[in-house]
C-alpha cells in the first residue's frame, strides 16, 4: 500500500479546515503547532520534512489538544529535546502515551506500520521502553473499547474508508496487539 503524507494533509484539511479553522503543512526539521493568527488565519499543524509518520503524530497531538490548547503555540506544551535526563524522559514518556496511542491506531487504520518512539536517541533512551509500550497499547485498546477524542474518530474512520481497511481492522489490531 502506497503511504503518501499528501493523503494525510487532504483526508486531515477536507475534515477540518472549515470546521476547526486547521490545516496540515509540511514543514522543515522540526515539527510544531503553529495556531491560527487573527480572525481569518488558520492554525497549522506542521510535520518534520515529508515523513508520514510524524503527520500522524502530529495529528494525534492536536485531536487530544482541547479549545484552549489550541490558541497556543506547540499547545502549551513543555517539550525538551533529545538529550534527556532520566527524569525528563520519565515525564515525556507519560504525556506522550495518548497522542502515541492514537497514532498507533491512526497507523493500523491506514495499513502502515508503527514505531514507537522514545525520542531520545543522544540522551538516556527509554526509562522503561517495554512498559512505555505497554503503557500506549493500554491507551489504545482503551479508546477502541471507550471511544476517542470526536476529532480523532473523525479522522481514524476517514483514515479506515479512503485506506479500505475498516472491514479487516480488528484483525490487523489484534496482529498489531501480538507483536508484543
Amino acid at each position: 500500500m502506497n503511504h503518501h503524507p499528501d493523503d494525510l494533509i487532504m483526508l486531515f484539511n477536507d475534515l477540518f479546515r472549515e470546521s476547526f479553522g486547521t490545516v496540515l503543512v509540511r514543514g522543515g526539521d522540526e515539527p510544531e503547532y503553529l495556531p491560527a493568527t487573527g480572525p481569518e488565519g488558520l492554525a497549522r499543524v506542521v510535520f518534520a520534512r515529508n515523513f508520514y509518520a510524524s503527520a500522524l503524530h502530529e495529528i494525534s497531538h492536536w485531536c487530544i489538544a482541547g479549545e484552549q490548547r489550541r490558541t497556543l503555540h506547540d499547545y502549551g506544551y513543555w517539550y525538551c529535546p533529545d538529550g534527556r535526563s532520566r527524569d525528563q524522559q520519565r515525564l515525556f514518556e507519560q504525556v506522550e502515551v495518548k497522542p502515541q496511542a492514537l497514532e498507533w491506531l491512526f497507523s493500523v487504520a491506514a495499513g502502515s506500520r508503527f514505531h514507537i518512539s522514545i525520542d531520545n536517541l543522544s540522551g538516556d533512551g527509554a526509562v522503561d521502553e517495554a512498559g512505555f509500550r505497554r503503557r500506549v497499547r493500554t491507551q489504545a485498546d482503551d479508546y477502541l473499547r471507550n471511544g476517542m477524542p470526536s476529532r480523532a474518530a473523525s479522522f481514524f474512520t476517514s483514515l479506515m474508508t479512503f485506506y479500505g481497511t475498516t472491514e479487516r481492522f480488528g484483525a490487523a489490531w489484534a496482529e498489531e496487539s501480538a507483536r508484543e
